[in-house]
């Protein structure tokens, strides 16, 4: 006994497959029910079809070819997919037989049913589907204050089933509000603290504003700062916007004569975007951000904020007008300053018997001094730079005499900065 769709019509037929005693005879059948949808209704009734077919045919002795077409024959017949009928065939190969198991399949109760989805459905229609949990007080009320019995079942459900059940086809058939299409979100840098161990190339960077002032907006200082090394070179710009950051920026990258390997920042959305994302990516520079609850991942910076920008710079406010005239300053004196003629301090570690670490600041270099004392330091060079034209600036005056110069050509700056 078959069932047939022809047209959308289901259609209950008898049929003789006595005939089907070739694989010619088989290949004419499936030619001709091309367009018939046939099915059998009783598992029981497949599986002894199935074993009768292969019986007949003695398909382990049939060609490659031949099998296909026996295949093609239980599939067509018993709506079986193709691997389901693999799977019954491999039965009959290893115990001559097709069989149903005896063996019960473990199954989950099912808790709630189609009418409590639509209940479900109905509830959020009413209330333009609030948050899950407002949605399971709304069903525990209905029962347990207003006693409608229908609500039994979803009168005790958790928040994250009832997501669940508004996950089901019913529902979003029957919801008259339903969360559309997110947008992908694709995330920008990686969530970590960077560790060099000990190779520069590994930058800090974080923006210092001057304030504002009746309304008006004040200059931002980009502080770039080498973690292994402290090479630190500073930018002002008028603002954080696209416009301004990005040639500040890959002017700064450009300054160090070391390659860069990493960025990490803040997660300021003036650094963590598309467009510093794809200046980062050319240069295969990996892009880092500091970590949730984590103050001191981006310390190095953050101290240098204080120490160098605030206290040559000041707090008071800037216009940011005067963003060039500050740049042109750091970009002439400054930064070579930092670099090549002021000490900083580099910690040593030590850890005690309890495994506390303890860092003690006993060692002072300028950067430009660090760099120079690295194993192998020539391998970090950019190409085209050499020790002896960074010698060069670093020895062409002394510290002292070029802090003077730097200072004058500071005073000079803020009088113009005051007028």
């Amino acid at each position: 006994m078959k069932s047939a769709t022809v047209g959308g019509m289901i259609i209950t037929l008898t049929m003789d497959d006595h005939r089907l005693s070739s694989i010619e005879a088989v290949e004419s059948f499936l030619a001709g029910v091309a367009s018939v949808d046939l099915r059998t209704k009783l598992r029981k009734e497949k599986y002894a079809w199935v074993e009768q077919i292969l019986i007949r045919f003695r398909y382990q002795q049939l060609r490659r070819k031949e099998k296909a077409v026996i295949r093609e024959l239980i599939v067509k017949t018993t709506g079986y997919s193709d691997i389901q009928a693999k799977r019954l065939i491999g039965q009959y190969l290893d115990r001559k037989t097709v069989r149903l198991s005896l063996e019960k399949k473990h199954r989950f109760p099912v808790k709630y049913t189609t009418d409590d989805v639509a209940l479900l459905a109905k509830v959020d229609n009413a209330h333009l589907r609030l948050a899950g949990p407002a949605t399971k007080r709304i069903l525990a009320r209905e029962f347990s204050v207003f006693g409608k019995a229908e609500f039994e079942r979803l009168a005790t459900i958790s928040v994250s089933h009832l997501y669940n059940l508004r996950e089901r086809d019913q529902y979003t058939g029957a919801a008259l509000t339903y969360v559309g299409t997110r947008s992908v979100n694709i995330p920008i840098g990686i969530r970590k603290k960077p560790h060099p161990e000990g190779e520069p190339g590994h930058i800090r960077v974080d923006s210092v504003h001057q304030g504002d002032k009746d309304k008006e907006k004040g200059v931002y200082h980009i502080n770039v700062v080498d973690e292994v090394t402290q090479w630190e070179v500073v930018a002002c710009v008028e603002g954080i916007s696209e416009h301004f950051l990005m040639p500040a920026l890959e002017e700064a990258l450009a300054t160090f004569p070391f390659v860069i390997l990493g960025f990490h920042s803040d997660n300021g959305s003036e650094y963590i975007n598309g467009r510093v994302a794809e200046l980062l990516g050319k240069l295969l520079i990996e892009q880092t951000k500091s970590r949730s609850r984590r103050t001191n991942d981006n310390a190095l910076v953050e101290t240098k904020n204080g120490s160098v920008i605030r206290k040559h710079m000041g707090r008071t406010h800037i216009p940011k007008r005067r963003a060039p005239a500050i740049h042109g300053f750091y970009r002439s004196w400054f930064n070579e300053y930092l670099a090549y003629h002021r000490p900083c301090g580099f910690a040593i570690t030590t850890i005690d018997r309890k495994g506390k670490e303890k860092k003690k600041y006993d060692q002072y270099e300028t950067p430009y001094e660090r760099f120079r004392s690295l194993p192998n330091a020539e391998q970090y060079l950019k190409p085209g730079v050499t020790f002896e034209m960074l010698d060069h600036i670093a020895k062409k005056m002394s510290d002292t005499d070029y802090a003077i110069m730097m200072q004058k050509e500071k005073v000079e700056l803020h009088q113009k900065l005051s007028r």
